[in-house]
């Protein structure tokens, strides 16, 4: 194997004391061989409740090696993931949410991971739902929504990846572009906005990097009981369909017209499909919550394709296709 290398765990968090500091519990109970170089930053997106204070007392134990923080007054989960890259510098970095709790052995698994596939762009692990109060069973059909990642047994290669526990190459994102210019946002303070994860995965997938999947990195990421509503599933599909849209985008290769034609009949095709799924529901053979949450979907797709529509055409140009690049 070859020599582990240097890991960089970034952790954006905001007004979420609590679950930050479970999740940094995690991390302190890392088993990590001697010889690896690990460091964890923790950027402060603008909190207003005991967060530093939980960061303090971590600091000060010495349970987590070379903690550090820093504060993003921007807000945003994007900017705030901007800021930990640029405010690290081991060549691989792991974006861990505040309520993303690490297995044990997460550390140790991802450099060795790393030392054997020193050319990927950026790999990513299981993601176990670890919820607060057993879910209606309906919203077990919708684990993308919770970022769930469950791909089997073997390490594979993929063309997309969740954001929770994603272990980037900074040579593979250095070359994208990602780092001079992101071009979609996430999470803005509470507003449910996506789009910021896929933009990474897409253009280091774009630029002909592999990304790969290794059940060996292992994390639970904690859903509290608000967040199995209907209304929540509801606003977070309209982000998920409004990122769909855009992260596809990244990858066009083809004419602005083209684009055109091409999304606005996908989205008939979809809008066609709740029309089917809403009359299955009359008969009572769907659940009408589903529809109301696929219809959201839908509609942020729509809405992608309005965004796109309303942009000024430099704007457009910077979007479409900017994931594809040859290495």
């Amino acid at each position: 194997m070859n020599k582990l290398p240097p890991i960089d765990i970034v952790i954006c968090t905001y007004n979420n004391a609590l679950l930050l500091n479970k999740a940094l519990l995690a991390l302190s109970q890392q088993q990590v061989s001697p010889e690896v170089e690990w460091r964890v930053l923790i950027v402060d997106n603008n909190c207003t409740d005991n967060t530093q204070e939980v960061i303090e007392k971590y600091r000060v134990s010495g349970t987590i090696p070379h903690l550090s923080t820093g504060s993003e007054t921007q807000q945003g989960l994007t900017y705030a993931r901007h800021y930990g890259v640029q405010n690290t510098t081991a060549d691989w970095i792991a974006f861990v949410d505040d309520d993303c709790f690490l297995a044990e052995d997460w550390v140790e698994q991802a450099v060795k991971f790393a030392a054997t596939h020193p050319d990927c762009g950026a790999f990513g692990g299981r993601v176990i739902l670890d919820w607060e109060n057993p879910p209606p069973k309906y919203v077990l059909n919708y684990g993308y929504s919770f970022a769930q990642q469950e791909h089997g047994t073997e390490p594979q290669k993929k063309s997309c990846l969740v954001g929770a526990g994603l272990v980037l190459n900074r040579a593979a994102l250095t070359h994208t572009g990602w780092i001079d210019k992101p071009l979609l946002h996430d999470r803005i303070g509470t507003k449910l906005i996506s789009g910021g994860d896929v933009e990474i995965a897409l253009r280091i997938y774009g630029a002909g990097y592999d990304l790969w999947y290794t059940p060996d990195c292992k994390l639970k990421h904690f859903i509290p009981a608000r967040r199995t509503s209907q209304q929540y599933l509801i606003d977070i599909n309209y982000g998920l369909g409004t990122s769909q849209v855009l992260g596809d985008s990244l990858l066009w290769s083809g004419s602005y017209r083209d684009w055109l034609l091409k999304f606005i009949w996908d989205a008939v095709k979809a809008s066609q499909n709740i029309v089917i799924q809403s009359l299955r529901a009359a008969l009572g053979r769907m659940n009408p919550a589903e529809v109301e949450i696929n219809k959201s979907f839908v509609r942020g797709k729509w809405a992608g394709i309005n965004r796109m529509i309303r942009m000024s055409p430099e704007e457009r140009s910077s979007l479409l296709g900017r994931a594809k690049l040859v290495v």
